[in-house]
């Protein structure tokens, strides 16, 4: 039995652990891998910088009070993990409301200072993921039925009289707040476009963001596609929209415009709710602590929109798929399905698909964990038509390289690394 630590080929910190249900989080700086990515070492020596000796010649008096400079940010914290679908909510699910804001004045008043959340994209809802956050549609969108229907309220997008009876619910039936509060987000997008002011103006200056366009355009066609076909997956999607022609898409855009419009400003509604949530952490001394799959979902506009960044076959298939080997926790490994990267395009790519994703996390997040992070340095690769994961075999992943282009493009970043070893039967 071999047992593997990716973490010791890319870095060498100490984890974090995190669980799905609110679970108290310490943490220390020095779990994180929150470090200037442009740095190609860390220097570990006390050695003064204006001091040098030669070998063999002797030290300082003082030479043995001599003590690594302690980082001013190097401390123990402790904070929850709790998505905001945990929240009380009146409709079935937490939102963005009220009792976010009490959360965090709850935490700053224990003493804590991290806020960790699961990831805040839409779920899926199409292949039974009920509601899971892991098997998400979008890498950079949020999930618009975490938008408070009584922050709308207060900014003048629906009224009082429009919001439903308030419903009491143990769990999250998705389909169920789904279909209460999907129309009412509507509404309100629909009355923003309609609308002139500074709320306007800020969801206009959300569209030109460049590093919004970057994503949020092939998210919006997606979903309007995929409205209208209503298919499994974009597999099955005619050729001329599955394969991205541009006269197809012009059709998309004249036929679904409103559509196309009402996503967008749904978006801007979640990231306008977000940040105000954000903000107020950050006045309060809280860090909000993102998470991040490290893989996406086939049926989602990450795949359909970077095709030649995935591994794929000529028709668009996935010849490979995610998951890990045999071993101590499942004789059979464990088979997650998802379209595997093709690092050799991404590399050529100069990786632009995932520095655009962690500009978004930053956006987001004061620093954020990587789930399976270990996939960066060695990663378990299953041929897509496999029933059972234990067939699959390691691949290696791109390592340092892609911190590298990522640090030369977004600079300093706070990772949280998941601490999790691999044990192979």
């Amino acid at each position: 039995m071999a047992v593997l630590n990716s973490l010791s080929l890319l870095f060498s910190p100490k984890l974090t652990h995190s669980s799905s249900i609110p679970f108290p989080l310490f943490t220390s700086q020095s779990s994180r891998l929150s470090f200037n990515l442009t740095s190609k070492s860390v220097a570990l020596s006390a050695t003064p910088s204006h001091f040098s000796v030669a070998v063999g010649e002797d030290l300082p008096v003082d030479y043995g009070e001599w003590f690594p400079k302690r980082d001013p940010g190097d401390r123990r914290r402790a904070g929850i993990l709790l998505h905001p679908t945990s929240f009380r909510g009146p409709y079935g699910i937490g939102d963005l409301g009220d009792e976010a804001f009490r959360f965090i004045d709850w935490l700053h008043d224990a003493g804590c200072s991290v806020w960790q959340v699961l990831p805040l994209v839409p779920p899926g809802r199409k292949a039974n993921e009920e509601g899971s956050p892991y098997s998400g549609q979008d890498a950079n969108c949020g999930n618009t039925l975490l938008i408070s229907l009584e922050e709308l309220v207060k900014d003048g997008l629906l009224t009082e009289d429009e919001l439903p009876r308030p419903t009491d619910a143990d769990h999250v039936d998705f389909s169920v707040v789904a279909d209460l509060k999907d129309p009412l987000i509507t509404k309100a997008a629909e009355r923003l476009i309609l609308s002139d002011g500074e709320l306007k103006s800020q969801l206009e200056d959300f569209q030109r963001n460049p590093d919004i366009s970057s994503w949020l355009e092939d998210a919006a066609y997606f979903a309007a596609i995929d409205d209208s076909l209503n298919t499994l997956n974009w597999y099955e999607w005619p050729e001329p929209l599955k394969n991205r022609h541009l006269a197809a898409l012009e059709e998309v855009y004249q036929s679904k415009r409103d559509f196309i419009d009402i996503f967008i400003a749904q978006q801007f509604l979640f990231q306008r709710q977000w940040k105000k949530v954000r903000n107020y952490a950050r006045e309060k001394g809280i860090s909000i602590m993102g998470d991040m799959p490290i893989y996406v979902g086939y049926h989602s506009a990450d795949v359909w929109a970077n095709k030649k960044h995935f591994l794929l076959n000529r028709n668009g298939f996935p010849l490979l798929v995610s998951g890990v080997p045999p071993d101590a926790f499942s004789e059979t490994g464990q088979l997650w399905d998802s379209p595997l990267y093709d690092w050799k395009a991404m590399e050529k790519d100069g990786y632009s698909w995932w520095i655009r994703r962690m500009r978004r996390a930053q956006d987001l997040f004061e620093e954020f964990r990587i789930d399976h992070f270990r996939g960066f340095a060695g990663f378990w690769a299953v041929p897509s038509e496999a029933k059972v994961a234990m067939v699959g075999n390691w691949k290696a992943g791109p390592g340092k390289s892609l911190f590298d282009a990522i640090s030369r493009a977004v600079g300093k970043i706070n990772i949280i690394a998941e601490d999790l070893v691999c044990v192979i039967i």
